[in-house]
């Protein structure tokens, strides 16, 4: 099966390539890629692939192609692959539009990030049509290379998850910043503040991954011990931080739905 990736090289594109070729769930001679340039970096480790600067000549070959370039190139794009599985991971382009795109009714439209160049993406995803049991798994295969997945429900989950998933190191990026700010300013060197923040945010993103209890659980629990970080993790529950945080998700979401 010929899989192609349309934005292949770009930032999200080439991280998914990078995990589907290293977890060998696609063979690069299998692969092609196209894009502006005809250049395959950052993918010219493997010099197999096939690239094109032409859309066109990647959906007359492929069973199933990916559509990863930025959205506002998306109004532009036409192809005419009415067999081909089609699997978008544009933020905030409908199913209806990717099959206008596309010229098949066998579209998925998911949300992937930059993490999957390391199998850690979440990848929700929802398909225009039912499709066959055989179909599902490929998809789940593909996007499961990249790290976990799930079918939603809805279109308006994928926009959710956009905001929510989508831009990684992201919200958390911002949270990581404001606990470096806070030790910059009382003192601590910019160095070791930032080295240390990676660290808490490293151990902190695999204890829950791999815990079973929920973040919840994990917060109550340090807040029922009453020891020091009890007081600080009270006065973030008392105070703005839940609402700013969704006020910032809801922004994001919006603009999936304007951009």
């Amino acid at each position: 099966m010929r899989i192609g990736i349309i934005g292949g090289t770009g930032q999200l594109g080439s991280a998914m390539a990078i995990a589907l070729l290293e977890t060998r769930t696609v063979l690069p001679e299998t692969l092609w890629i196209a894009n502006r340039s005809g250049s395959l970096v950052p993918l010219d480790r493997w010099s197999e692939i096939r690239t094109t600067t032409a859309p066109s000549d990647l959906a007359e070959v492929c069973e199933v192609i990916v559509l990863a370039v930025p959205p506002d190139q998306a109004r532009d794009l036409r192809l005419s692959a009415p067999n081909a599985l089609i699997l978008s991971v544009m933020a905030g382009v409908t199913l209806e539009d990717l099959s206008v795109i596309a010229g098949s009714q066998r579209v998925v439209r998911a949300m992937s990030s930059p993490a999957a160049a390391y199998r850690l993406a979440y990848s929700p995803w929802i398909a225009m049509a039912q499709l066959s049991d055989a179909e599902e798994a490929l998809v789940s295969k593909l996007l499961g290379a990249c790290g976990a997945t799930d079918k939603v429900a809805s279109e308006d989950h994928i926009d959710r998850f956009t905001a929510l998933t989508g831009p990684v190191p992201g919200f958390v990026a911002a949270f990581a910043e404001a606990m470096i700010l806070h030790a910059t300013r009382r003192g601590i060197p910019g160095d070791i503040a930032d080295r240390a923040i990676r660290q808490l945010f490293l151990s902190a993103g695999t204890m829950m991954s791999l815990d079973e209890k929920s973040p919840f659980s994990h917060v109550q629990e340090m807040i029922d011990y009453a020891g020091t970080t009890a007081a600080g993790l009270t006065a973030l529950r008392n105070g703005p931080l839940n609402a700013a945080v969704d006020d910032a998700l809801e922004a994001a979401y919006q603009r999936t739905k304007s951009i």
